[in-house]
């Protein structure tokens, strides 16, 4: 059997498209977009090129986008940047960050490491960890009554990357701009798979990571509005307007745009149907086969209101792990949560903040379709998938 990749939201395939786009930028457009002279100008111009074609992923201004390294860079400089802004602008004593229980660890761990040791120049730093219901979304009651005086910033992912729920992003900026408080959002997993739009969603700060989206790794983005004051996080140059100084990543940078635009033509119109189609008909055709020929399992991923190609399922009696295992070894690729947290023996925080124990927790599998999944693939998984699932199960008693 061909190796079956269904681990679309860990990473995707680079497009021939992207690939092209940045092969000038390596080997003759290869100058610093900081210096002055043809060969520097040069490469200012690739940058900027992709930097509005990012922009016009999200129907954000062009100066509003800024390079980073990655979804993970994009959350810290938002985190830190925007509340330590907000400290210095509203002249604030107490900084205040409110998120979920149910964020990527590179948002979990940024409000921890400010909670503990107080390094935005606060007094004291509280961060409130809101809850969520079964399905993994947030109550806009719990936020309006969670925000203080101090409250610098409100930072919640609008598709989660473990289970696919969407947020009600449009509602939650609502309120947080009723009270003057910033809005981050994560939108990692949602880009190239919904639309994205910065004002119809109310938001003052959005996440990107362009390998995500068919592009390549090491390079991402971080929208902000403008007037929205957000300090550094590293000094040492005036690259992307201070914000984030170092000799950009033309390259990486080219290929994100082409992958931007090459994603805001499929989603565009008419396409976005098709587009989402297909893939919901894809997990649709996983999930009623799972459960015509699997007992025991329990769906995490919503109903309704989630990415159309995720599907997170708990397998009553099995270790997700020794389940991923199992299809690695018949050429199946699949994961137990966020690639990040890869290695890792701890049970899945999503899950656990769904209300599910530990055995619980630790019996999922998400299966994630992108585009080149196709309807026999996911067939072939499913001749599979019910005798590892038995045979793991049989080993776990």
């Amino acid at each position: 059997m061909q190796p079956i990749y269904l681990d679309y939201n860990a990473t995707t395939p680079i497009r021939p498209e992207v690939l092209d786009a940045m092969l000038p930028c390596l080997r003759t457009h290869f100058g610093n977009p900081s210096s002055l002279h043809q060969v520097g100008r040069r490469a200012k111009q690739a940058l900027e090129e992709a930097r509005e074609q990012v922009a016009g992923l999200i129907h954000a201004k062009p100066a509003e986008v800024l390079f980073t390294s990655g979804g993970t860079e994009s959350n810290n400089l938002a985190l830190r940047g925007i509340s330590e802004g907000m400290l210095q602008t509203r002249h604030r004593k107490n900084a205040h960050i409110i998120t979920t229980g149910i964020e990527h660890s590179s948002v979990l761990e940024t409000a921890k490491v400010l909670g503990s040791q107080k390094i935005l120049g606060s007094q004291e730093v509280t961060i409130t960890t809101l809850p969520v219901d079964a399905e993994g979304r947030v109550s806009p009651s719990d936020l309006e009554a969670a925000l203080t005086p101090d409250t610098t910033l409100v930072s919640i992912g609008l598709a989660n990357h473990e289970i696919g729920t969407l947020q009600p992003v449009r509602e939650l900026s609502r309120i947080t701009h009723a009270h003057g408080v910033p809005l981050h959002v994560d939108a990692v997993q949602a880009a190239g798979k919904l639309p994205l739009d910065v004002d119809q969603l109310g938001v003052d700060a959005l996440s990107l990571s362009a390998h995500k989206i068919y592009g390549p790794k090491g390079i991402g983005a971080l929208y902000i509005r403008t007037g929205t004051a957000l300090h550094p996080v590293f000094r040492g140059g005036p690259q992307e307007r201070e914000k984030r100084p170092g000799t950009e990543n033309v390259a990486a940078a080219v290929g994100f745009g082409t992958a931007a635009s090459l994603a805001g033509q499929d989603l565009a119109g008419q396409d976005i149907e098709t587009y989402a189609a297909r893939l919901i008909h894809l997990i649709a055709l996983l999930w009623n086969g799972i459960q015509s020929h699997i007992p025991d399992v329990v769906r995490h991923t919503p109903m309704q209101t989630c990415l159309p190609n995720t599907l997170n399922v708990g397998f009553i009696g099995a270790s997700g792990e020794g389940l991923m295992m199992g299809l690695d070894l018949a050429g199946i690729a699949v994961s137990t949560g966020s690639a990040c947290a890869a290695g890792s023996v701890e049970p899945s925080h999503v899950l656990q903040a769904l209300g599910c124990d530990e055995a619980g927790a630790k019996s999922a599998i998400r299966f994630s379709a992108g585009m080149h999944t196709t309807a026999e693939e996911i067939t072939q998984v499913l001749e599979v998938l019910p005798q590892i699932v038995e045979r793991v199960r049989r080993a776990a008693k």
